[in-house]
């Protein structure tokens, strides 16, 4: 039978380890084999969009921004590809918060928020994936774009 060593001035076992059950990964897609699905991005600054602007399909609002990208894509890339077309991304104060909406449900989930120009003080959401955000293909993004 081993012994427990005791260190002076400690009572009883060792306290447990606390480990975190890790959240499941998407796995990475093979970009080159995988065809890419449609991602239908609604940009607006200072807020996101009312939820009524998604109720009637074909009369969503007319900020969109249609990019095919793949479901192990990161918000960081979103936020790249977003500063490429909305100006007040680029903004080194801006802050984008992204929300995916079920359109036919109604209904938004706020998935996170990046920061235009990211750096070690501030952490943000950059490195998660699509596939990790329970995206589901057909909703769309709508990405408020914050500044101070």
């Amino acid at each position: 039978m081993a012994e427990v060593q005791r260190r002076p001035g400690r009572l009883g076992p060792p306290p447990p380890t606390s480990v975190k059950p890790s959240a499941p990964r998407f796995e990475p897609v093979d970009r080159e084999k995988t065809c890419p699905l449609l991602l239908r991005v609604f940009t607006k600054v200072g807020d996101h969009h009312a939820d009524g602007d998604f109720a009637v399909r074909g009369k969503e609002p007319k900020d969109e921004v249609q990019i095919y990208t793949w479901m192990d894509a990161t918000l960081r890339e979103l936020t790249d590809l977003v500063k490429e077309v909305a100006p007040e991304a680029r903004r080194r104060d801006a802050i984008l918060s992204f929300a995916f909406v079920y359109p036919d449900k109604c209904g938004r989930f706020v998935v996170g928020r990046t920061f235009s120009y990211p750096n070690g003080r501030l952490p943000d959401s950059g490195s998660k994936a699509f596939g990790n955000l329970s995206f589901q293909i057909g909703d769309y993004v709508d990405v408020a774009i914050l500044t101070q």
